[in-house]
């Protein structure tokens, strides 16, 4: 079972994957949860390891209750593309 992590340090959600870190670099203020930008590492790319945490960090947002601004275009299109998280988006 993917665990998502909150790396308040680092400003991002991280999930591990076959030893390497997917990642999802954030800001939370006022109720609102601004994506700016998902990376996976050349190894993870195409296996769907982004999804997995976009996953992840969209259904943290909807049980704290949060609204979604995805300045990243994976994560704007990942949402667009996903009608179960689309609402979270401001």
């Amino acid at each position: 079972m993917d665990h998502l992590r909150h790396n308040a340090n680092a400003g991002q959600y991280e999930l591990d994957v076959d030893g390497q870190t997917v990642f999802a670099r954030c800001r939370r203020q006022d109720g609102v949860l601004t994506i700016l930008w998902v990376e996976a590492p050349a190894g993870l790319r195409g296996t769907g390891a982004a999804g997995r945490l976009m996953k992840l960090v969209a259904q943290e947002a909807r049980e704290q209750g949060w609204r979604v601004v995805p300045v990243c275009g994976y994560a704007a299109a990942w949402l667009r593309r996903s009608p179960e998280y689309r609402e979270l988006v401001v």
